[in-house]
């Protein structure tokens, strides 16, 4: 039940202004039944860090209910799973202020936690993954959703580059 996927784009593919190239490393610790590929999740990390002109390196790993309780438990004092954890990366001592970091941080997706909110929110899950792949990643850039300005901006975001995904607005 544990595999990992490290996706990188194709060889010779030429990064374009419009294109970052996104290293991301998918790990499975939960069933794959009815979880997106890693392809799926390198297109949607790409598609929220389309905006971003350097390389960059994203960590997910899809868990299953008690994994995903221990984690937010443990780092946001929250006793139950929740649909997705961010954990963006802490520059190395002595990392130059003004050099991008190419590794942004890991996301953690619970599966049951995605296919439940799916089911009751009348979402494809896949559509569902998508966004909590763009939520996260976000995250990962510094965006919070902490103050009404940041959650409508946040928001605002995440639906634009859904909708160049071709998925409807999850709000």
């Amino acid at each position: 039940m544990h595999a990992t996927q490290r996706t990188r784009p194709p060889a010779g593919r030429r990064r374009t202004e419009s294109a970052v190239v996104a290293d991301v490393s998918v790990s499975y610790a939960t069933a794959r039944a009815g979880v997106p590929s890693a392809a799926s999740f390198r297109r949607w990390v790409a598609a929220a860090l389309a905006d971003r002109d350097e390389a960059a390196e994203v960590g997910i790993r899809v868990v299953g209910t008690d994994e995903g309780r221990e984690l937010n438990r443990q780092y946001r004092q929250r006793d139950y799973a929740t649909n997705v954890l961010s954990f963006p990366a802490d520059a190395p001592e002595g990392w130059p202020a003004d050099v991008p970091l190419p590794l942004l941080g890991d996301l953690v997706i619970c599966a049951d936690v995605v296919a439940r909110e799916a089911a009751e929110q009348g979402k494809r899950r896949n559509d569902h993954y998508a966004h909590l792949v763009v939520h996260g990643t976000l995250h990962l850039l510094g965006m919070d959703h902490i103050d009404d300005a940041d959650a409508e901006a946040m928001e605002a975001r995440e639906r634009a580059v859904l909708a160049k995904l071709g998925i409807a607005d999850p709000y």
